[in-house]
Formats: C-alpha cells, structure tokens, sequence
C-alpha cells in the first residue's frame, strides 16, 4: 500500500522527449534519441518502451534506467531501415518503480511521428568528402595522376619529375631561368547520366537491400560528386517501360530532384526493355556524354541478347555497365567441402563465377567499359571509374 501511495501521487512524473533526423538514410544506421527528465521528489526505476515503424519487425524493444530528482538523461539507439518510404513511429510507453519495486506505474506518451527515408544521404556525404580528399587511404578513392592533358588550362608551374616533358612551358622557362610546365584540369560541364533497371533481375537481396537499392544509393552517390565537379547529372529508369527521366543540368536544385525522384522508384516483375532505352536515350541524351547502366546478368545469354544495343549506345557515348557479382556464390566456392556432392556443387558454383568474369571480357572486347563488383563495394568502385575516365579525358 505504501508503494502505491508513493507511485500514484500527482507529484510523480517523468517527460519524455523524442529526437529524430529530418530523413532517414536507406541502408545506414540512424540514431535516435529519446530525452528524459525525472520531475519527481523522490528517485524512480524507469522501463522505457518505444513503439517503433512496423517495417523493423521489433516487438522487444526495451530499456531500463533508474533516475534520481531532478535527474535527467538521453537513451540513444540506432536503427537501420532496408525500405524506402515513410516510417511510422508510435508513442512512448514509460514503466516507473519505487525503489520498493512492488508495483508498475504506466505512463503513456502520445508521440506519434513519421519520418521518411531516403536514398542515403549518409553515404553520400562520405564519399563525396573521401573523393575530394587528396590525401585519403580509402581503397581507390583517390586522385589519379592525368597522363596527358584536356583542353582546359589550369596554371603555370615548378616542373617536377614525372611531369609530361611536352608541356614544358618554354616561355615561362626562359623567364624563370628553371622549367615550367602548363597544368590542365578536367574538362567541365560533362553530362553523366545514371541509368538503372528496375526489372526483376534487380530485386535480388543482399544483406537486406536489393541490388536495385544499391544502385539508387550509388546513383545519389555518384551524382553529387559529379555535381561538385561543375558536371551535369542526370537520370533515367526503366524496366518494361521508362520510369524517370531528368535531363542533366547543373542548377542548384538539381540533386534535390534526384534525390527525390530515386525515392519514388519501385522495382517491376517484368523485363528490361533495352531497345526502349536506346530510343529514349537517342531522344533525350543531346551530345556525347557518359553513362552509368545498373543492372545485372545472371548468364552470358542474358548479356548476349543485349549486347548489339549496347554497342550502339556506346557508339555515342561512353558507356559503363555496372553489374554485380553474386557474394553468395562466392563465399560458398571459398568454403571446404569434404563430400563429392560437394565438390560437385562448388565446380558448378566455380563455373559460374567464371562466366561472369568473361561477360566482363566480352563487354571490354566491344569497347565498353565494364565494372563487376560486390554489392556492399558498388559506390566505391564507380567512383573510381568515374574519376578514371575523368582523369584519362575520355569524356
């Protein structure tokens, strides 16, 4: 009776506060904060349990924390959604005790709040900073060195060694009384598009997100970069029939159309359509430009059957087809294998891999560039063929 007298007493009362991010970021951990503030005049052991969105599939959500006076804390948590769209968050049921721990107290805080998530804005930003960083040891992510020069003069500078001899500045040499070379920068206001497939070859999941997912994440990615580098970006979907068209451009609000328009997408069960593509390419792609083409090919038939409308496409642009290779398979053709049945499945597994290399070969045999990558490394490895092509001027 003393525990609930003191439990039930109007004084009693905690505040609860929760803090989310303007936006969640698709695939990424998000922090959420919950705040709060004891305003009892005695000590209370607190049960905290939040109602999270239905698409975390978390019924047991728990946190346990005592408060003294006047004492007021932040529990943080993270949460990482696979799913793009708007999150539901619900209210915030508070469980208090006395230190005589006889009797529960609920507190029920109506906090009901939605969130959208996004492409990752997360990956975005960190790539876009390791990408722009001169000095950064990131697999890949670095500036590479121009062998020759576009047409875009920089500067006159101190010759060093390694340093083309045929840009040996023989005005400023004589000047100077000591070599000088002319330094060019990369060409500016390019067009890069990215183009992903939305068929069902695209809905295969790892760790969580589908491929399609992946290249959504990468195109924000790749786009942002793209922008900082005074190109244009721009982006095309399809599957059976084209989803978003934006035409590249370098206005301010660009990104924010990207990034709203990749939000939107949903995969389709049905085929890829590429000889739509190649028309809609022709009718909105204007001049020679470079094109990012996510998708994926389970078997060299698959390839095959496309590859005469890829060649045209690369005819007028610099086209790279990004696709993925299958970790699954992977890690098991790295796994021991003690039975015959085994062994037999691996061969089988080893074979496909292989073909997947020579889809690559095929693919580069024809003129196109070609990257093959693990989904988890699909940014990072775009974004060396893109600073690659950048920096050898092919575009």
């Amino acid at each position: 009776m003393v525990d609930v007298i003191l439990l039930f007493n109007p004084k009693v009362e905690v505040k609860v506060r929760r803090r989310l991010p303007k936006i969640f970021s698709l695939g990424d951990a998000n922090v959420v904060k919950l705040e709060l503030t004891n305003l009892s005049d005695r000590a209370l052991k607190l049960t905290v349990i939040d109602e999270l969105p239905f698409q975390f599939q978390k019924r047991d959500f728990q946190q346990e924390i005592t408060l003294a006076t006047d004492e007021n804390t932040t529990i943080a948590y993270q949460l990482t959604p696979f799913e793009r769209g708007s999150y539901d968050f619900g209210a915030v049921n508070v469980f208090l005790e006395t230190n005589f721990g006889l009797v529960q107290r609920r507190h029920r805080h109506d906090y009901e709040m939605s969130i959208p998530v996004y492409p990752s804005v997360l990956q975005m930003k960190k790539y876009s900073i390791l990408a722009f960083d001169r000095m950064t040891t990131q697999k890949g992510i670095k500036k590479i060195r121009r062998i020759g020069h576009s047409y875009e003069f920089e500067q006159i500078k101190n010759y060093v060694r390694g340093d083309d001899y045929r840009s040996i500045n023989w005005k400023a040499t004589s000047r100077r009384n000591e070599l000088m070379v002319n330094q060019f920068e990369d060409e500016r206001a390019q067009q890069v598009y990215c183009i992903i497939d939305k068929s069902r070859a695209m809905k295969m999941p790892f760790e969580g997100l589908s491929l399609m997912d992946y290249a959504i994440n990468t195109s924000l990615t790749i786009s942002n970069i793209a922008l900082q580098k005074h190109d244009k970006a721009g982006l095309i979907t399809f599957s059976d029939k084209i989803g978003t068209t934006l035409k590249a451009e370098r206005k301010g609000n660009q990104l924010n159309k990207i990034l709203h328009s990749l939000y939107n997408e949903k995969e389709r069960n049905l085929e890829a359509n590429y000889e739509l593509l190649y028309q809609v390419a022709r009718r909105l792609i204007n001049g020679r430009s470079l094109i990012l083409l996510y998708t994926n090919f389970e078997s060299s038939y698959a390839l095959e059957r496309v590859l005469p409308i890829l060649r045209r496409i690369n005819k007028l642009h610099v086209l790279v087809v990004v696709f993925f290779e299958n970790t699954e398979i992977r890690n098991f053709v790295e796994d021991k294998v003690t039975t015959v049945e085994g062994i037999y499945t691996q061969t089988v597994a080893q074979n496909f891999l292989a073909e997947k290399t020579a889809m690559v070969q095929q693919l580069r045999q024809y003129g196109i560039q070609a990257v093959l990558t693990r989904p988890e490394d699909l940014s990072v490895n775009t974004i060396n063929k893109y600073l690659e092509l950048k920096s050898r001027g092919l575009i």
